[in-house]
């Protein structure tokens, strides 16, 4: 039981770790306007095959 409940909070505060990184990262890019807004994961074209509309993808 002991290790279930320290797994969650591991899992817990891994998650709010990566929440406090993008906060961090959103402050800094507020702070700097000059590099340009924080980019988020996923996130804008070249993230996906196609985002344009005039790429297709291929595989190999």
């Amino acid at each position: 039981m002991i290790t279930y409940l320290f797994a969650m909070a591991i899992i817990l505060l891994a998650l709010l770790g990566w929440v406090a990184v993008q906060h961090l990262a959103r402050l800094y890019a507020a702070r700097h306007p000059e590099f340009g807004p924080a980019r988020e994961e996923g996130g804008g074209c070249g993230s996906r095959c196609g985002c344009s509309g005039k790429q297709q993808c291929h595989r190999d």
